[in-house]
């Protein structure tokens, strides 16, 4: 059975039963997050470009917006809904996927989900399901996709999107392996945009993508259900892999298990370095001579920005977010990625004492970091994959949620959701209403 024939059996017959109370709780968890990093951002400009501009091409009232009481249809969510969760660079991270899987799933299944009427039972499964499958195809591309200078997010994510949105259709797994081929020939997405609109984009594009696919091939659309694997098709095309143990256990091992939640406001990639500094001694700016940062290779182009002058540059500079948590800014708010940060001359100072290696013994969730002195060196290392408790993880995220929307909203959503996230009260509070 080939990669496509897999992902469409698994998401035409997952039921919730076979799944574990774990990736029933992460789910919900991770929905608690894209809402609130959904919400946290709908005044971002790249938030407000698409939403504007679905709002002005009108349509069937189908699904909800970020920051908007006006429903537009399915597709049309899902762009603007996918690009506003990834605005702030806040939500969700999969290393072994390497890319952000609920931003572009969770758009595109809510928004399927209200245009159907489905339930929020039905919702939730359908959104692990499309992650699910999302994080299977990111590790099928592998390393060599993302290296080349694909972004996971949008070209893995949108299979996911197109299968959780299929699902909510109730396609068989025929049609779902023609929504994949379909999307084969759709789903896109280039590093080269990180650190502009585009990057959050991308994640609106792969939602948009799955929802179309999906509509398209309940229509009747007929394309090449091998697109995805044939030659000339997706994966040969764009570096893939092919990473042979990709689908190992689909349906009874989940991967979403070991998603990755920020607690900075910043690219994961520079969060293991943040936490292994946040245990060393405090040091006054003005002591420190060296600060070095051993990290994977990987990160060396995605989040190594030496000096840059905005804040959105910042969320991807090593130098920036050590400089600035040496200096108390806490690196978890919001309001600390600034431009006005990155021209502040004590900032500007300390980073220049900042160097990076890249030492391939390390795992990509992996830092060290020393701090040299003219009296000593400090030295700590961390782990973003060490376990956590997902009760300590709950904890955290609802802390996180509360401290981008205040309590009592945030208390009010995670109520929600753990009723079974209804699609039209979801749909209410993503609007703001």
């Amino acid at each position: 059975m080939n990669i496509t024939q897999q992902l469409a059996d698994f998401a035409c017959n997952s039921k919730s039963e076979e799944v574990t109370p774990d990736a029933v709780l992460m789910t919900r968890l991770s929905l608690l997050d894209w809402v609130a990093v959904g919400l946290a951002g709908r005044d971002e400009p790249v938030a407000r470009i698409t939403r504007d501009m679905v709002l002005e091409e009108a349509g069937t009232a189908q699904a909800s917006l970020f920051g908007s009481q006006t429903r537009v249809p399915a597709r049309a969510a899902a762009l603007a809904n996918g690009a506003t969760s990834h605005a702030l660079d806040y939500d969700d991270t999969h290393f072994a996927h390497i890319g952000h899987p609920s931003v572009a799933v969770f758009p595109a299944a809510l928004a399927m989900a209200q245009a159907r009427g489905a339930s929020g039972a039905e919702f939730l499964h359908a959104a692990l399901v499309g992650i699910e499958a999302s994080i299977r195809v990111g590790i099928w591309l592998g390393r060599a996709h993302y290296q080349t200078g694909f972004h996971q997010t949008a070209t893995a994510g949108a299979f996911g999107a197109g299968l959780a949105a299929a699902r909510l259709m109730g396609l068989g797994a025929g049609d779902m392996a023609m929504v994949l081929g379909l999307l084969a020939t759709r789903a896109s997405g280039l590093k080269s945009q990180f650190s502009t609109m585009g990057k959050p984009f991308n994640a609106g594009l792969a939602a948009a993508n799955g929802v179309e696919a999906a509509q398209l091939v309940a229509k009747g659309f007929v394309a090449n259900p091998d697109a995805l694997e044939a030659a000339q098709g997706f994966g040969p095309t764009h570096a893939g892999e092919n990473i042979t143990n990709a689908m190992e256990g689909i349906g009874k091992t989940w991967f979403f298990e070991t998603i990755s939640h920020k607690f900075h406001a910043c690219c994961h990639g520079l969060h293991a370095a943040l936490e292994a500094q946040s245990t060393l001694l405090p040091i006054a700016h003005d002591a420190v001579r060296a600060i070095k940062v051993t990290t994977h290779p990987r990160w060396m182009t995605v989040c190594n920005q030496t000096a840059p002058d905005t804040g959105l540059g910042a969320k991807f500079s090593y130098s920036t977010v050590l400089a600035m948590q040496i200096l108390g800014h806490d690196t978890a708010r919001l309001d600390s990625y600034s431009d006005a940060i990155c021209a502040d001359a004590k900032v500007q100072a300390l980073r220049t004492k900042v160097s990076v290696a890249a030492d391939d013994s390390l795992r990509e969730t992996e830092a060290h970091v020393s701090i040299k002195t003219d009296t000593d060196v400090q030295t700590a290392a961390f782990d973003l994959d060490a376990p956590m408790p997902i009760a300590t993880r709950q904890e955290k995220l609802q802390t996180k949620a509360a401290s981008l929307l205040g309590t009592a909203q945030a208390a009010t959503i995670w109520k929600t959701i753990k009723a079974d996230a209804d699609p039209r009260t979801m749909g209410e509070i993503i609007a703001g209403g």
